[in-house]
This record gives structure tokens, C-alpha cells and sequence, in this order.
């Protein structure tokens, strides 16, 4: 997602926030209406929605279908925010195998994800999920992964890290660190 589509998601999950917290407090009576009034002209949103006032919100169920729909908005403009600003490690979309002017080769984070799946599945594991950190331009595979129920746990695991960590290199990706979590065994199906 490039920067314009992220500053859009942002001042979206913002109002999305922004707007049922200052009903709530409107409604609560934390906020004096008239001062908020002059600065927004909620009113005359209100007005133009169909003339909505807060004399119409004095049946319990209206009061009710109302907050759950203030919920669910914000409950939505956190998950989108959350997704938004990234906590903890940063992953680099991309990262450069060769830099030599003229020749340079860059390999997507969706690749090296998908070159370390499939090294852990070449080396016993039945099924494996992957992801990415990267710290100064080398990346960190964590990947867990569920071995065969006539598999040796310890072994699968070792062979998958030594495999993950042997495919990339020979792609010449720049690793820190590989860690492999054997979760249990495959479902049968």
C-alpha cells in the first residue's frame, strides 16, 4: 500500500474514532452542546441526517441499537488504525541481493516468506507458516510449522531451520536470525 492510501486509511480510522467518542461525550453530558456546536456544527449534520435530535434517543431500545452501532464503528476505526501504525518490529518491503550500479536485484518480503514455506515444507514439515521482521536490512524468519503425526518433533525442527536458513543464503538474502516452532502434528484430512 503506497503512502497516499495509508494517510487516507488514517484520517479515515481518525474520524471513525473521533466522531462516536465526541457523541459519547456529547450524550453523557462531559461536553457542553452549544460550545462543541460552535466549533463542528454537529447540529446541522444532525439537521441534515433527517432532523435527528437527542429527545429521539428516550427509547431504551433506540438507545441501545445506537450504542451498539457507535461500537461497532469504533471497534472498526481501531482495527484499521491499529493495522495502520505498525508496534513492534518493522519489516522491509524490500531488500537489495546485489547493488552494484547497473545490476541491481532486489527480492520482495513476499518472496523470502514464500522461499522459507517452502524450505520448511521440503524438509519434513507438513504444513508451515512464516513471517518476517527486519532489523537494518536483514530479515528475522520466524516460522512455525506442523510436522507429520509419524514425525520426530526435534528433528523436523532442526532440519526445517537448517534448510530455511540454507535456501536463503543461497539466495543471498541477508538473515539475522531463524527460528522454526514446532506447533503439534498436521490434522489428518
Amino acid at each position: 500500500m503506497n503512502g497516499f492510501n495509508r494517510l487516507i486509511m488514517l484520517i479515515l480510522a481518525l474520524l471513525l474514532i473521533a466522531v462516536p467518542v465526541l457523541l459519547l461525550l456529547l450524550g453523557l453530558g462531559v461536553l457542553p452542546a452549544d460550545q462543541i456546536n460552535l466549533y463542528t456544527n454537529y447540529r446541522g449534520g444532525l439537521d441534515v441526517l433527517g432532523g435527528i435530535s437527542v429527545s429521539d434517543f428516550e427509547d431504551l431500545t433506540v438507545r441501545l441499537i445506537v450504542g451498539i452501532v457507535v461500537a461497532l464503528l469504533t471497534l472498526l476505526a481501531g482495527y484499521l488504525l491499529l493495522r495502520e501504525l505498525t508496534f513492534g518490529r518493522r519489516l522491509s518491503r524490500r531488500a537489495l541481493l546485489e547493488d552494484e550500479p547497473g545490476q541491481e536485484t532486489a527480492i520482495t518480503a513476499t518472496a523470502v516468506r514464500h522461499l522459507a514455506e517452502g524450505a520448511a515444507r521440503e524438509s519434513g514439515a507438513a504444513s508451515s507458516t512464516c513471517r518476517l521482521a527486519s532489523d537494518k536490512n536483514r530479515y528475522e524468519v520466524g516460522c512455525d510449522i506442523q510436522v507429520p503425526a509419524s514425525g520426530n518433533f526435534t528433528e523436523i525442527g532442526a532440519n526445517s531451520r537448517d534448510n530455511i536458513r540454507r535456501v536463503l543464503e543461497e539466495q543471498q538474502v541477508p538473515l539475522k536470525n531463524v527460528e522454526v516452532t514446532v506447533q503439534g502434528t498436521a490434522s489428518q484430512g
